[in-house]
């Protein structure tokens, strides 16, 4: 039960933080000590705007995927221990859950943050709370 908060949470936490986002000014605004910069940014493709051009084809992938983990998922809770894949699944569905969401209802993920660092390649890359639970959910799957 508590994996399935966990998955509930970071979608209902990313679902809060993005519509503050769209309803905000849109200025950058930068905080923890000028480490991070919160900006509001839209991808119409996949990571790093990747074919952003085909929209409706990321959509499809995006939504397909998220089934895909969500059934194994549910298998993975009819299993006995193996925690941190469990808690792996729960990070990385509930974060694709809230991007899938996002590419299908607002036709857009809303990004808003990036990491003030001296690499530009990084400092570009715009993120949101789901791609960190995305990463960090399939780390803890391949263990």
């Amino acid at each position: 039960m508590g994996y399935f908060i966990i998955l509930l949470g970071i979608f209902i936490l990313e679902f809060c933080i993005k519509n503050k986002v769209e309803k905000g000014e849109g200025r950058e605004k930068r905080i923890l000590n000028n480490r991070i910069i919160l900006r509001r940014h839209y991808n119409k493709g996949a990571m790093l705007n990747f074919m952003e051009g085909k929209r409706k084809t990321v959509a499809f992938c995006s939504a397909f995927m998220t089934v895909f983990v969500f059934f194994l998922f549910l298998y993975e809770m009819g299993t006995k221990k193996r925690t941190w894949k469990k808690l792996g699944l729960s990070l990385l569905l509930g974060g694709g859950m809230s991007n899938s969401y996002d590419r299908i209802m607002r036709k857009h993920v809303v990004d808003y943050f990036s990491l003030n660092v001296r690499w530009d390649w990084l400092r570009r890359m715009i993120f949101n709370l789901s791609d960190l639970f995305i990463l960090l959910g399939a780390l803890l799957t391949s263990f």
